[in-house]
């Protein structure tokens, strides 16, 4: 579990983030739940671009490049979608609907992710 920050906006994006890095966990992403909670979330590193097929639920996905800067952002992404993404993104934060618009995330602002203790 990691937190994930909006530094620019001093701005908690995730307060307990999974990670899935492994072939498996990526693939898996949020398939099969119902939601995520409200601190919740999901880094997938490294990706660059998801899909919504089979989704149950729509989500904000910020795509994040390797300096740690917002390179796209999808609020409220759809289940169905068929893609999302940007090809310099070296991961991707899928949080609840809401949490970019409460947190004025935009693109250019800095993310951190830190181990939770």
């Amino acid at each position: 579990m990691v937190q994930v920050v909006n530094q620019t906006r001093r701005a908690i994006l995730a307060r307990k983030c999974e990670v899935a890095r492994s072939f498996v966990a990526r693939g898996r992403g949020l398939l099969g739940r119902e939601s995520l909670p409200v601190d919740g979330g999901l880094l997938i590193e490294p990706c660059s671009s998801i899909h919504m097929l089979f989704m149950r639920f729509a989500i904000d996905a910020i795509f994040v490049d390797r300096h740690g800067k917002v390179v796209a952002l999808y609020p409220n992404l759809p289940p169905w979608r068929l893609y999302a993404g940007h090809h310099q993104a070296r991961y991707v934060l899928e949080l609840p609907v809401g949490v970019i618009a409460a947190t004025q995330t935009t693109i250019g602002d800095q993310i951190v992710v830190q181990p939770v203790e």
